[in-house]
């Protein structure tokens, strides 16, 4: 029992460790070559977690070695653009001008319902609306809408708008985040005012208080009754 957890924990972490050689990408945005390495890689190691009587370095040598690939496979991809065409492929252009290129989408086997429903999910119901509508090599569509169907921005508008920051989680489930306060530059003082302000007895009343680095406050209380 004892060997089976520590074999599993190994294997684990190892497997982590692969994943996180591969960068922060969701599963849906992983290259077709890191996604064969994903599977491979778990297949290689369920079958030392499931047979004690297989070697562990039977499992942990073929990770190793895939991973290595994987990281000289990195590095080939940077240094060059043939390299990577080949092993990632090249983005498409699905969509030109309001027009859809039936030749690849057909080349990339993309149906017309797929095409739509990732329109809406961009926004769009209508591809005439699109200027451009890229497939990229992760299997991601990119849509470029037409410039009369962007809203305006405020250099647009010639508005001058303030800058507000990256918000800083301050207080989360009740717990004081004191690090991120000293970082925005207040202190624990101008924290309990402004809970005062409104109606919060202390940090543990706070469900999440977001505070950015202009000052403004975002606060949602905590359900007591939970």
């Amino acid at each position: 029992m004892f060997t089976g957890l520590v074999r599993t924990m190994i294997l684990y972490i190892l497997i982590i460790a692969g994943i996180r050689l591969m960068g922060k990408r969701q599963v849906g945005e992983l290259e077709p070559s890191e996604l064969v390495l994903s599977l491979i890689i778990a297949d290689l190691a369920s079958v030392p977690m499931q047979d004690y009587g297989i070697p562990l370095l039977t499992g942990v040598i073929p990770i190793l070695t895939l991973l290595s690939v994987t990281m000289i496979l990195s590095i080939l991809t940077t240094k060059s653009v043939r390299f990577r065409a080949v092993l990632c492929g090249r983005p498409s252009i699905i969509i030109q001008n309001g027009l859809v290129d039936q030749k690849e989408m057909s080349r990339n086997r993309l149906t017309v319902d797929e095409l739509l429903e990732e329109l809406r999910c961009k926004g769009y119901t209508d591809p005439a609306m699109v200027k451009y509508a890229i497939l990229e090599t992760n299997g991601q569509l990119s849509v470029l809408p037409y410039a009369n169907q962007k809203p305006p921005t405020a250099r647009q508008l010639k508005v001058s708008v303030e800058e507000a920051g990256l918000p800083l989680v301050v207080v989360s489930d009740g717990r004081l985040l004191e690090r991120n306060l000293t970082a925005l530059g207040y202190d624990r003082r101008w924290l309990d005012k402004r809970l005062e302000e409104r109606g919060c007895a202390g940090p543990e009343e706070v469900f999440l208080l977001l505070v950015d680095e202009s000052g403004a406050i975002y606060l949602a209380r905590k359900d007591m009754g939970m």
